[in-house]
């Protein structure tokens, strides 16, 4: 079966969905070179980044005309560039949406095209739809018109980069990662509730002076990264005793599940998709709330029992996300997709 992944032409900061894809289609090849049968039997997997960033409309035509002239027996839209499938054989097309962020900062005309053009038309333009989380999946309905059994919620997969790294907490001055300083991620709030605590924030993404100056004004001790490689990004959780993650919107929530795997102790918010990646296997607080934040970091590092409930619940929580089971969810779906175009 020639199944193809269609993927945007990534920005240099972009590359968590082809990552991730990327891992799927490593699944599909072990399974080839060991001569396995079962799901992924016949299943291969060709990859087609698009000619151009999503930007401009003469960028977006040669995309869309790029896609139609690559169509496989499964077309598989991995997600950011929805339009292409304007062209693409509907009942052989496969569409995944990350999230409906976008729609939450846009108003007027502007919203009304973007979703136009990124939800309402490619619905239209594909038969089955998947999304990264049941959250996702209900955004989606409050603003397409999409048949419910036909949005299939597949996870996502963590980097097996991330692995149990023991460390001894530090309740003394605990070192705590914040990876993304974008406005959902909420970290304003997050240094006015870290006032006063002893602590060390290590910072992942770029600081603006309005961030530089509250970690100065609220006295925060602080370390801050632009980009890093994947393995540096390891490094920084294996150094962290806490993860912090407390933002006011996500698609998914992939730190959740990266701090569970690396074992450690993960602050998230108790709203949007995270309190469903996160099960019982972190500590839920109100990203709203600076007073919430602050007394779930307290309790993390003045309560040794709770923190070690808390990675307990992890181990047993993040194997939701392996990859080879959500690989058969894929090639579950490819197949039936095959069959039912005949």
């Amino acid at each position: 079966m020639d199944v193809v992944h269609f993927h945007r032409r990534p920005q240099p900061t972009q590359f968590s969905i082809e990552g991730y894809f990327e891992r799927i289609r490593g699944c599909f090849r072990r399974a080839h070179q060991a001569e396995r049968n079962g799901e992924f039997r016949d299943m291969h997997v060709r990859v087609c980044t698009m000619p151009c960033f999503s930007s401009g409309i003469v960028g977006r035509v040669r995309n869309i005309l790029s896609a139609w002239r690559n169509q496989g027996a499964v077309n598989h839209i991995t997600g950011d560039v929805q339009y292409i499938a304007l062209l693409l054989k509907r009942q052989r097309t496969l569409l995944t949406v990350l999230d409906c962020q976008i729609l939450e900062r846009l108003t007027g005309w502007k919203r009304a095209v973007v979703k136009w053009l990124w939800y309402t038309v490619p619905a239209k333009r594909v038969v089955a739809i998947t999304v990264i989380s049941a959250e996702t999946k209900r955004q989606l309905l409050n603003e397409i018109r999409f048949p419910v059994d036909r949005i299939h919620v597949i996870p996502v997969s963590v980097s097996p980069l991330f692995q149990p790294s023991p460390k001894l907490f530090d309740a003394d001055c605990p070192r705590i990662l914040q990876v993304g300083t974008k406005a959902n991620k909420n970290v304003h709030r997050l240094v006015q509730a870290l006032k006063g605590v002893k602590c060390h924030l290590d910072i992942v993404g770029p600081i603006d002076e309005t961030l530089q100056q509250a970690l100065h004004d609220n006295a925060v001790q602080f370390t801050s990264h632009g980009r890093l490689t994947d393995e540096q990004i390891v490094e920084r959780y294996r150094e962290a005793d806490i993860i912090s993650f407390a933002s006011t919107y996500e698609g998914f929530g992939m730190p959740i599940v990266e701090a569970q795997c690396v074992e450690r102790v993960c602050v998230t918010s108790n709203c949007s998709s995270m309190p469903e990646v996160a099960g019982d296997a972190a500590c839920l607080v109100d990203p709203f709330s600076v007073n919430s934040i602050r007394d779930g970091f307290l309790r993390v590092i003045q309560d040794a029992g709770y923190r070690e409930s808390l990675i307990e619940n992890g181990r047993a929580n993040r194997l939701r996300f392996d990859e080879q089971t959500l690989a058969v969810q894929y090639a579950q779906l490819y197949r039936r997709l095959s069959e039912s175009a005949g």
